[in-house]
């Protein structure tokens, strides 16, 4: 046991010392207590099943011994109940009661029973109800085992249980006698459950005392050091913080202690402790389990204060002190960081459901939300919450913003903007590398700052503080003495934080570790560091980069300073990168001269910026008076200033300034004039006045009054390298700038940087102004727009895309002010980088109407979207065939295709060999680059292109190559058995033969290739017909890795859906099998685990062997494969310690495009992660299997693995096990909880024999086996025939009729085939003939409730059409239907009954088997049919479907002919041919002829001649095989077909058809119940 605790904190609520905190209470001092004030003669200890055998016995046994050394007049019953959310229910507190009501207590609990709570929230709350009704209420004892309850949910007296309406909502306040928080409960306590409380901590600080709050901010490293490591359930953990921590756990006791006991039940004072709740509880309603209650109300105190901000209460700096000392804790302060969206599964938060929600708060007045709203750090804005109009909080939580241009706007407005971004992070780098302290003033409070704070502090150059309610910081530099940070450093977008700290890291000093690195997002991954990098490299600086080469993330090397000395760089990408060497020169090991080479440097104002900043802090640069653009950097430390006042940020002054210039108002901006340090202060002087402004200006004002709306003059040419952030709100301003005669056209230039800002920003600018009908072109350093009326502008469909970049929203909210629709700017968030409350401001100050948008959410996916549209790029070997499956994926894709090596030869104007010979493979290899650029910066989209073997040689092509396939294109590594590879090069002589072996050459380059590639297709052939013909295996893995085949939408239509378990060793030797096997499945399942890679013995295959089997089953099946390594642990055979193995294995499932890939949650998050982030359009199917039966149903065991699943998954997957058939009930009501919170279809069963009935009522693609397979996969595992007769057996599958109509069918072989098909699938269906030749005699047939569907042949073809609710496209133009079905999905217009569908199969039966005879349309080529019957009419409408144009049609009767063509649509492009003569005219020969016309009788002498003309026209040497498809069924040799024969041509037979066509028939009625 515990030793006692010697000196607890005693705390009063409600006027008495009751609330009792310390280490080590849990135990004996508890229990002496207890015997001691709670006297009673029986006690109760509930807690839940995962803390009793902790926590428990150990209680026990203290509460024994000290009964014994008393009177032992006392017992103490124990009872637990099952973890989690949903044990906080009325089931459960009636089985507690229950229990305590139950003579098996001997006696039962009686009024005088004490009920002790061991627990979290949860417990606290359920118990505390038990407490209050039992007996009609007895005492209780609260003893927090969370940091949450510890602080919030124990302390107060609120105790409640949760229904199906929402959570809370039934309960009672019934304070506890006693509440024992005993900290050392936080040593076991789960790292997210630990930071989760850490929510309420912050909360109470935020509202009630600046003091703790600062406590909080000063030791979140400390204490997130120690909350990050190992839970333990002894003391160690919390060692070195226990001191901080009871304090700060006191201190937060102490407020909410005093708040309940001035207002007990929520009056007034109470509801502030419900900061953040408000909004979130909303996004908890939505996004519980998954994300934790503290987890939301972080949150939704970000979003309050912002509310606060918004509405004029609280300052930017309040929020975003707020913000930054949430994030220290790791807490979520956005519904958008990605820890939320992937732990929620991508919930989507409308503001709809928000809003209602919201409205059913009890802190409500009514129909008025009442929300608490901060004043300051530390105190609130009323001693309540305060009522908030409902746009405001639509405004704030939607992630647009809709701004309405007939806002009335204020004459004249005075702005501030934000501190500048430039000065505030040039300012933090000078005061860490100086010595002493000096307070900023006006420093930017943005996500670029906050970056740039936060890296500094993790390399120990700078502590600080705020003052002044967070309007100073007080920073305290370390005189340039860094050290190397333990963990990465993490620079999300912020790239000048990025190329600043890059040098500033070379100063470091090792630490733990001889290195630092930084990273930051995917955006940030693609911008360029590499000639800061290389600079550096040269002066002794040790950098790696660790991903793509030029860009983070990298590794520096601690090397306390540059060299120093010379030093040379290019200064024309970006002026960061000198300011940068600039900035840490002062330190080098030797003075440093800088020369800045490559022309005039770019941005050269923010050059001088960072020397004249520099000078303010001690250091005084020389300009070179012998050489330009050099400067000479002393050594020396720096001197911090006492005081320093960043200047408000010239770039962001632009905007209002431009508001006054597009709508002829006024605007000042106070702190920004001629003596400026930054360029963009010139904005006012040398764009706004030229424009027709009116401006004013002195060294520390700017007053802008703009012309009458409509009269801004355009630019004919303006250069702004001295103000390159402007040109985007210059842009907006040239959009309209028509006025006074000027021509309208503005040119811009001197902007090439603006490329590699956050984004391609001249590209954006152009691409969004072209949305509003503004025509812009891109030059070379800059811009062109022509301008158009302001009244004439368009609203862009959707809004303003920003590309998460806050100038373009900052600017396109100047050019909405001019419209005359109301405009939307998307991702409005984004402004945040340099000026957060910019929307606040436009409101406020300048009067704009504002209005939230929530319709770009709700028009949009918010997982990651599919690039399908990018241009495809195929590498591999010469000789792979790299043209041939090009060929075939434009084929299949619709998409145009080149051969770069074509490319390249039509570009010089030469031949390969002839470059070669010329110039060498050095200018083949530059030649070669130069056109792969050329493609990727010319048609990025919907291309097709074959790269050269040798492009892979080329760094710079690897990268664009690998850079393609993280913007989410696809590059296409195809690839062959090599030696075949080898043989084929031996005889090819159109290309120079390789200077190395082949083979070595294959083996330098394959690494190479997959590097660059994320797809892998194994080609199978050579031979040339192939590019007419793609095989039906890439045509698939084309359409799935581009996202146009999405077979989980399919299967999810599906009312059952089913895939058959293979538990073969070898697909190959298996492959008879597979046609009967996987009939009635919608998808196989390929268990890696169980193939036999014989020459290995250690259970687990080889890739080459897995990507065989792969290949293989694709080649047997048109179903998608579900691809499972099923490990030992979770009822499988692959090795539980083989990750590395496994990883690779998955690795190669996601080249091959697999369309579902199972993946067990036992793996470790970093794996889990790293699949799912690879998977493309593969979908996961987050599995978990508990084959020892471990877990329950009912006790919430199955929650977080639940949990886990739907934060990796698409498809979710729960196996249990059944030992009686109460779990399969307990499964069933778990399916229906997770479905009524979650959208995410879920596979659920239980194995074993008792769980059979599991498997009959999951609906959602069940596992299946066969009895053709050697075994099945899992105990219980039931056929899928076996589980349609369930169905039937329950009544879930209702017997149906299927008919034959028309006549004469005696003879027809219909029943025998679908009654056989019903049967093998275990469907209780039953098809008969019904012979008629009136429709009279069937419309009540079709009409009964048990009819499932017909086929129909002559003579009611055409007659049932009117009886039907609809007809498909195909019967309607052909005018004919042969098959009827049931539509579930419809409902009649006019009376009851089923709605019934007429489709027509006989086309897709002669396309079947002319796609089976490997018949493929080329452009351009046409196709006869003969005759002019129904079927010559099915006919013509297959030919047209397979792309075929012109169509030929002729026959006896030209004018029942004409008829036929009539019927059809233009552009079917039919010609009659009625003469010998109209066959010579053409042009043209066709390659497909479908014959209609009757075999019985002789061909017509005038039909015949013409047919025998149109059969032998010559053919194009390349043409493929001419086909023949006979109709007529007999004679076996067909006069047609003797005429085809004659002309070579090949012939079908009509049964082949009739096969195809009843193929689809069997198929279409009950699509819905069987899979093919």
């Amino acid at each position: 046991m515990e030793p006692p605790a010697l000196n607890p904190t005693f705390i009063s609520i409600l006027h008495k010392n009751s609330i009792i905190v310390d280490y080590n209470m849990w135990g004996s001092y508890i229990v002496d207590d207890l015997l001691a004030n709670v006297y009673s003669s029986t006690y109760v200890l509930i807690t839940d099943t995962n803390l009793f055998p902790h926590y428990v016995p150990s209680f026990v046994e203290a509460f024994n011994h000290a009964v014994v050394t008393k009177d032992g007049r006392h017992r103490l019953l124990t009872f637990q109940i099952p973890p989690g959310e949903t044990s906080k229910s009325r089931s459960t507190k009636a089985i507690i009661e229950d229990w305590m009501l139950s003579e098996e207590r001997d006696p039962p609990c009686d009024t005088n029973t004490v009920i002790i709570a061991l627990g979290g929230g949860v417990i606290g709350d359920m118990i505390g109800f038990v407490a209050a009704t039992f007996k009609r209420g007895v005492r209780f004892v609260q003893v927090p085992t969370s940091l949450l309850a510890m602080v919030d949910s124990s302390i107060g007296g609120k105790t409640a249980i949760d229904t199906k309406a929402g959570k809370n909502l039934i309960g009672s306040f019934w304070q506890p006698q006693r509440i024992y928080v005993d900290l050392n409960f936080l040593n076991s306590l789960p790292t997210r459950e630990f930071i989760n409380g850490f929510a309420e901590v912050i909360k109470t600080a935020a509202i009630w005392d600046e003091k703790e709050f600062s406590l909080l901010e000063a030791s979140s490293g400390h204490l997130m050091l120690a909350i990050k490591s190992r839970p333990d359930y002894g003391p160690s953990r919390l060692f070195g913080v226990k001191e901080i921590l009871k304090n700060i756990v006191l201190g937060s006791i102490r407020v909410k202690a005093h708040v309940v006991s001035a207002d007990e039940r929520e009056g007034g004072l109470r509801n502030l402790l419900n900061f953040g709740h408000s909004i979130g509880h909303a996004f908890e309603g939505i996004l519980t389990p998954q994300i934790l209650h503290g987890e939301c109300v972080s949150i939704g105190m970000v979003l309050e204060s912002v509310l606060a901000r918004h509405l004029g209460v609280l300052s930017n700096s309040s929020v975003s002190r707020l913000t930054k000392c949430l994030a220290s804790y790791e807490l979520p302060t956005s519904p958008k960081d990605s820890i939320v969206q992937e732990r929620s599964g991508f919930k989507t938060c409308t503001v709809d459901k928000l809003m209602s929600i919201m409205g059913v708060d009890k802190k409500n007045n009514g129909r008025n939300k009442r929300i608490v709203l901060l004043s300051g750090i530390g105190r609130t804005y009323e001693p309540r919450a305060s009522v908030v109009k409902d746009e405001d909080i639509q405004i704030l939580l939607s992630p647009a913003i809709q701004i309405d241009p007939a806002s009335t706007l204020k004459a004249h407005v005075e702005c501030v903007p934000p501190g500048s971004k430039s000065i505030s992070n040039r300012a933090l780098v000078l005061a860490a590398l100086g010595k002493g302290e000096c307070r900023l003033r006006n420093l930017l409070h943005s996500d670029d700052t906050d970056v740039m704070l936060q890296a500094l502090a993790q390399m120990k150059g700078v502590s600080f503080s705020w003052e002044d309610d967070g309007e100073i910081l007080k920073v305290v530099g370390n005189g340039g003495n860094l050290e190397c940070s333990d963990q990465d450093i993490y620079l999300a977008n912020a790239g000048t934080a990025s190329r600043f700290l890059t040098t500033v890291s070379t100063l470091s000093k090792p630490s733990k570790h001889a290195f630092s690195i930084l990273t930051g997002n995917s955006r940030m991954k693609k911008r360029p560091i590499g000639p800061l990098v290389d600079t550096l490299r040269s002066n002794g600086a040790e950098i790696e980069y660790i991903g793509t080469e030029g860009s983070l993330p990298i590794r520096v090397k601690a090397t306390n300073g540059m060299e120093g000395g010379d030093i040379r760089l290019a200064a024309t990408v970006s002026s960061q990168y000198v300011s940068s060497i600039l900035m840490c020169a002062p330190y080098a090991k030797k003075p440093v001269t800088l020369q800045l080479i490559g022309g005039k440097p770019i941005s050269q104002p923010y050059i001088d910026m960072t020397i004249a900043m520099m000078a303010t802090f001690g250091i005084k640069v020389m300009a070179s008076k012998a050489k330009k653009h050099t400067y000479h950097i002393p050594q020396g430390q720096y001197q911090n200033p006492e005081n320093y006042s960043v200047e408000s940020d010239a770039s962001s002054a632009t905007y209002p300034l431009a508001i006054a210039a597009i709508t002829g108002t006024s605007c000042t901006v106070p702190n920004i004039g001629s003596q400026s340090l930054q360029g963009d202060a010139r904005f006012a002087i040398e764009v706004l006045r030229p424009m027709g402004c009116t401006v004013e200006q002195t060294a520390s004002s700017t007053t802008v009054k703009g012309p009458s709306r409509g009269n801004l003059k355009s630019l004919p040419k303006i250069d702004m390298e001295t103000m390159t952030d402007a040109f985007l709100t210059t842009s907006v301003l040239a959009a309209v700038a028509q006025g006074y005669g000027s021509k309208g056209r503005t040119r811009i230039v001197g902007i090439a940087n603006q490329r590699v800002k956050e984004c391609n920003r001249i590209e954006a600018m152009k691409d969004e102004l072209a949305r509003f009908g503004v025509a812009a072109r891109e030059l070379d350093d800059g811009i062109e727009i022509d301008a158009i009326k302001h009244t004439m502008l368009q609203e862009p469909v959707g809004g303003v895309c920003c590309y998460d970049d806050h100038r373009i929203a900052m600017s396109f909210s100047v050019l909405a002010l001019a419209c005359q629709p109301a405009i939307s700017i998307q991702e409005k968030d984004c402004v945040g980088k340099t000026w957060p409350s910019w929307w606040d401001e436009l409101a406020r100050n300048f009067g704009v109407r504002l209005v939230g948008d929530d319709r770009a959410i709700l028009s949009s996916d918010v997982k990651p979207k599919s690039h399908y549209h990018k241009s495809i790029f195929i590498i591999g070997m010469r000789g792979a065939g790299k043209s041939t499956a090009g060929r075939g994926a434009a084929i299949v894709l619709d998409w145009p295709f080149i051969d770069l090596d074509s490319c390249l030869e039509a570009r010089i104007s030469c031949t390969i060999p002839e470059l070669i010979r010329d110039r060498g493979w050095d200018g083949f290899r530059h030649e070669e680059l130069s056109t792969l650029k050329s493609c990727l910066r010319e048609k990025p989209n919907s291309y097709i292109f074959a790269c050269g073997g040798g492009i892979v040689e080329i760094l710079e092509a690897r990268e664009l190559l690998i850079n393609h396939c993280k913007a989410g294109g696809i590059v296409l590594f195809v690839q062959r058995d090599i030696d075949l590879n080898i043989d084929f090069l031996k005889i090819d002589k159109t290309r120079p033969a390789y200077i190395d072996d082949p083979r070595r050459v294959w083996e330098r380059r394959q690494l190479w290739y997959r590097e660059c590639s994320n797809y892998d297709y194994f080609s199978r052939t050579l031979r040339g017909e192939d590019l007419e013909n793609p095989s039906d295996d890439f045509s698939r893995l084309l359409r799935a890795i581009t996202g146009k085949l999405s077979p989980l939408d399919h299967i999810r239509a599906r009312t059952n859906s089913f895939f058959v378990s293979l538990t073969v060793p070898d697909i190959i030797e298996a492959k008879d099998l597979l046609d009967e096997v996987l009939v009635g499945s919608d998808a196989v399942e390929l268990r890696v685990d169980l193939l036999y890679d014989e020459p290995r013995d250690s259970g687990i295959p080889a890739i080459g062997f897995v990507a065989q089997q792969v290949a293989r089953l694709r080649a047997s099946t048109n179903l998608p494969i579900i691809f499972t390594i099923r490990s030992r642990g979770q009822g499988g055979r692959f090795p539980n310690d083989a990750q590395g193995q496994a990883m690779a294995i998955y690795q190669l499932a996601l080249r091959m495009g697999i369309e579902f890939i199972d993946l067990e949650m036992e793996y470790p998050e970093e794996f889990l992660r790293a699949v799912t982030l690879s998977k493309g359009q593969t979908k996961i199917i987050a599995s978990h299997h508990d084959p020892e039966g471990r877990l329950d149903w009912r006790d919430g065991s199955w929650v977080p693995y639940y949990n886990k699943a739907l934060q990796f998954g698409d498809i979710i997957k729960v196996v249990g096990v059944a030992h009686t058939q109460d779990d399969n009930v307990a499964l069933l009501e778990f399916r229906r909880w997770a479905e009524l919170v979650h959208n995410t279809p879920m596979i659920a069963i239980n194995m074993g024999i008792e769980g059979q009935l599991s498997r009959i009522q999951n609906s959602f693609l069940t596992p299946v086996s066969h009895t053709k397979l050697p075994f099945k996969a899992a105990p219980g595992q039931l056929t899928a025939s076996d589980v349609r007769m369930g169905l039937s057996l329950h009544g879930i599958i209702k017997p149906q009729r299927y008919y034959l109509f028309g006549s004469p069918i005696a003879q027809s072989r219909s029943p025998s085939l679908h009654n056989s098909l019903f049967k093998v699938v275990g469907l209780p269906h039953r098809y008969s003939l019904y012979e008629t030749g009136s429709v009279e005699d069937v419309k009540v047939m079709i009409r009964a409730d048990d009819f499932g569907g017909a086929s129909v042949t002559i003579p009611l073809k055409i007659d049932i059409m009117p009886c039907l609710d609809d007809v498909s496209d195909d019967a309607r133009i052909i005018g004919a239907v042969n098959t009827i079905t049931v539509d579930p999905s419809r409902t009649r217009l006019r009376g009851n009954g089923q709605f019934l569908v007429g489709k027509n199969t006989d086309w897709q039966g002669m396309a079947l088997v002319l796609s089976n005879a490997g018949v493929i349309c080329r452009k351009g080529q046409s196709a006869l049919v003969i005759g002019g019957g129904g079927t010559a009419r099915a006919a013509t409408y297959t030919l047209y479907k397979m792309g075929y144009s012109p169509i030929l049609i002729v026959g006896r009767s030209p004018h029942k002919l004409m008829t036929v063509i009539k019927s059809f649509p233009e552009e079917y492009q039919i010609h009659l041919i009625e003469t010998t003569q109209d066959v010579r005219s053409m042009g043209y020969s066709p390659s497909i002829a479908i014959g209609t016309i009757p075999a019985d009788q002789p061909i017509d002498s005038k039909l015949q001649n013409i047919l025998r003309e149109v059969l032998q026209m010559p053919t194009a040497k390349d043409a493929q095989k001419r086909t023949l498809v006979e109709m007529a069924y007999k004679p076996k040799q067909t006069p047609l077909m003797q005429l085809a024969n004659e002309a070579g041509w090949t012939s079908i037979i009509g049964l082949e058809v009739m096969a195809g066509q009843g193929f689809y028939q069997v198929r279409s009625p009950y699509d819905t119940l069987i899979g093919y």
